[in-house]
């Protein structure tokens, strides 16, 4: 995922791909005909309405986008009240690559499903990133004691760690070569000329 855009899905991008790989909890709403082998627990060959089964997140999302929808989609528990509760109260402690190594990216396609509480997921990412942001780039601007920080965090808080890291490490060096190498750029010596000129013609 490249830092300088916004994330959105994109099927040729590896962590989309590994973000929809997720497991996702769903419940039959149709009755599917030679399928029941996809349930473990049902000794039927068809099917049945009611029954619960985990689809990765590409296939829920199609199948549920259906004209006439398959299946309905339980949210994953990290996006429901309970969790969103714990993110309000202090984001900042939370370990969010327990949750999900994909925390952010999963949850743009879940609150799509989400319904009611979509507006409250929405929220709760933006909360989240914003609240945990400013610990990121602290981590990332300073020394830190731990070397698997980097991995205790979500993807796109990583991605960030590194980028913050990085551009850290290349504003050290660039100082360290001194002021000497910086040089007025083209534009500035021809302005600079210019308005001498003007003077001399007055």
């Amino acid at each position: 995922m490249a830092c300088c855009q916004s994330y959105s899905p994109n099927y040729f991008e590896i962590n989309d791909i590994l973000c929809t790989e997720e497991r996702i909890s769903c419940r039959i709403e149709v009755e599917l005909f030679g399928l029941g082998f996809l349930d473990s627990s049902s000794q039927f060959e068809n099917l049945k309405v009611g029954s619960k089964v985990e689809f990765p997140l590409w296939l829920a999302e199609s199948l549920k986008n259906l004209q006439n929808s398959v299946v309905s989609v339980d949210i994953p528990n990290i996006y429901k009240e309970a969790y969103r509760e714990i993110l309000e109260a202090d984001a900042d402690a939370v370990v969010l690559s327990k949750w999900n190594p994909y925390f952010y990216e999963l949850g743009i396609y879940v609150q799509k499903f989400g319904d009611r509480e979509s507006e409250q997921i929405t929220e709760s990412l933006l909360q989240t990133f914003k609240s945990r942001f400013r610990l990121v780039m602290d981590w990332a601007q300073n020394p830190v004691s731990d070397p698997t920080l980097g991995s205790q965090l979500p993807r796109l808080e990583r991605d960030l760690f590194l980028y913050g890291r990085k551009a850290k490490l290349r504003l050290l060096e660039w100082l360290k070569m001194g002021t000497n190498s910086i040089l007025p750029s083209e534009i500035t010596a021809n302005l600079k000329k210019r308005k001498r000129s003007d003077y001399e013609l007055e």
